[in-house]
């Protein structure tokens, strides 16, 4: 099994992040130099006016035009090169994020495309879509303004402690003394903000997967007359996401609050301890100007950070929530030295093959052995709960045995690589998926680059063609999400010319006609049987009449392979299988 060394923690999260900011680093480097710049603007202000200020208030013929003139005119220089830097900073630094956030969605799509379905049958939709797009888009401005906000603050911080203590050296000692108070006092509410993002983040999840169970099923909905009680499901989530977001904005108004008391009070001892300075004549005018121009500044900077800790907050919350997914262990993966197969003929063994679901331990398949020649064609029956499917999931590497191994054409099928494993077998699900789009698009899906002839032929085969043409738009019809505008006979006919198109050795069938009414089963049946031909079949059937021609027919029960031979051979046995077929005849029967 692959697995992630899971972290957690500020620290953690950022050192995991970083490699994502390295591929953009001269972007980076280049912003933080912009940022410089813009910071000379603030810092050299206070340096223009507390000269200015001397200058009037010692020796006032000094200040000339001249001087005005050159002042003015530094400071305008500056100015240009302030809104220089900053476009750089709002443009490429913004562009510089969602490439991140682009590449950390591309990272988390190709990471969930590895995952087995034991994954997505214990993670609902909704949060992982959640994941890897709302939680992302906070990633963006998180990865464009951390490094910058934080250099920034670094930057005036040092330089107005150095030209502070120049000035006087007991004042910024009071004025800085009041920093590390006020931040031991924040980062109490900053932990609880974060906490109640992280709540946030989980819950606007199992909200998303409401509403998407609740669209999804709406013809269940109305059917049964359940908008009601969908209604009520819903507000009482969107109530209980109220709650959570009351809870947050209750302690960022603490966390605010806080600061701006100490804000207050960092002016008040400027104020008194300055003007009692200023009487005392310890520092100029000019200077008790620029100390306050400073104080302002090295507030407005502090209150910035601050300000962005909640951005900062939903930024980490959105990386950690991020690396969920990539810590997601990837249980089906190609084995050190796996190889792809070629010209497969579809001889399949299983030796000696146990399994048991790694969710909840439930025990399907006990030491089963089993031959399957090529082009042989098989049909699974028995109860549910047998194992039918979990045996032909098996084959494609769905999940692998608990123990034992699978053969195909004499190679273990973990010695082969899962592409060229997975495209040599096709399958056939009595849950028809088609994804939004035209017929042209979900037929081609069979294999990458196909051309118009190749799908047009592949429905021929199908015994789609003919309905396909008779669409409004024919080819390029859309089908609608999950191919909602599409009958359960045509969506079923289109899957199979996906699997004609693909061509595959090995076919597996899953139940594909028990849905279907008679007319659409019996066109079905006629298009599973010229694709079985000449391919290893594996069929899994309730419907027992559609087997009846199988070359072989396994009975699996709970104690594995019950019986096994021709329809005729297992009829003589009286056996399991021809209690299934009486009951399935007699189902047949009109009952009016």
């Amino acid at each position: 099994m692959q697995t992630t060394k899971q972290h957690s923690g500020t620290g953690a999260s950022l050192r995991r992040f970083w490699p994502y900011m390295a591929r953009y680093k001269r972007v980076l480097a280049f912003d933080l130099f912009c940022a410089a710049l813009t910071t000379l603007c603030d810092l050299v202000l206070p340096i223009m006016t507390r000269d200015l200020t001397n200058r009037a208030m010692n020796d006032l013929a000094s200040v000339t035009v001249h001087y005005l003139m050159t002042l003015g005119g530094v400071y305008l220089a500056l100015r240009l090169i302030d809104g220089a830097a900053n476009y750089f900073m709002a443009n490429t630094g913004h562009i510089m994020g969602a490439r991140i956030e682009t590449d950390m969605r591309r990272d988390a799509f190709d990471h969930l495309m590895k995952l087995s379905d034991t994954y997505f049958a214990n993670t609902k939709v909704g949060q992982i879509m959640g994941r890897i797009t709302n939680d992302l888009f906070d990633v963006t401005e998180f990865a464009h303004h951390c490094p910058e906000e934080f250099f920034i603050a670094a930057l005036k911080g040092a330089a107005a402690f150095v030209i502070l203590a120049m000035t006087n050296v007991p004042l910024t000692l009071i004025v800085f003394v009041c920093i590390p108070v006020m931040i031991i006092c924040c980062t109490r509410f900053n932990h609880m903000v974060r906490e109640m993002f992280r709540r946030q983040r989980r819950h606007i999840g199992e909200l998303n997967a409401r509403i998407e169970d609740s669209l999804l099923g709406e013809r269940v909905v109305k059917a049964f007359g359940g908008e009601d009680v969908e209604r009520e499901k819903f507000e009482r989530d969107n109530l209980a996401f109220l709650d959570i977001k009351k809870g947050t904005y209750k302690w960022m108004a603490a966390f605010q609050t806080t600061t701006r008391l100490f804000d207050g009070l960092m002016y008040l001892v400027v104020i008194v301890a300055g003007g009692l300075f200023l009487m005392n004549g310890v520092i100029s005018a000019g200077d008790f100007v620029a100390y306050m121009l400073y104080v302002s500044t090295l507030l407005a900077t502090i209150r910035r950070i601050i300000e962005f800790a909640e951005q900062f907050q939903r930024g980490i919350t959105g990386i950690e929530r991020f690396y969920e997914i990539m810590d997601a262990d990837v249980d089906i993966f190609d084995d050190p030295g796996a190889t792809p197969i070629e010209h497969v003929r579809g001889e399949i063994e299983f030796q000696h093959v146990s399994f048991e679901y790694p969710d909840d331990h439930n025990k399907v398949l006990r030491d089963l052995s089993l031959h399957i020649k090529a082009g042989e064609k098989l049909a699974l029956v028995g109860p549910s709960g047998g194992g039918k499917t979990t045996l032909t999931n098996l084959i494609p590497r769905f999940y692998d045995p608990t123990d034992g191994r699978i053969l195909l054409d004499g190679r273990d099928i973990r010695g082969i690589t899962l592409e060229s494993l997975r495209a040599s077998i096709g399958v056939v699900q009595q849950d028809v998926y088609l994804f939004s789009g035209t017929v042209f698009e979900n037929i081609a899906y069979g294999r990458a680059g196909a051309t118009r002839e190749e799908v047009e032929q592949a429905a021929r085969r199908a015994g789609a063609h003919e309905f396909i043409s008779q669409l409004a738009d024919g080819y390029d019809t859309y089908v609608g999400e999950r191919g909602v505008k599409l009958s359960g006979g045509q969506k079923q006919r289109i899957s199979i010319a996906r699997v004609f198109l693909k061509d595959p050795a090995v076919l597996i069938l899953d139940e594909a006609t028990s849905a279907l009414d008679n007319e659409s089963e019996a066109l079905v049946a006629r298009s599973l049987a010229a694709l079985s031909e000449g391919r290893t079949s594996l069929t899994i059937a309730h419907r027992l009449t559609t087997i009846q021609n199988a070359d072989r027919i396994l009975v699996l029960g709970s104690e594995g392979i019950e019986e096994e031979g021709t329809h005729d051979e297992l009829i003589a046995k009286k056996g399991t299988y021809y209690k299934l077929w009486l009951g399935a005849k007699a189902l047949e029967k009109p009952t009016f």
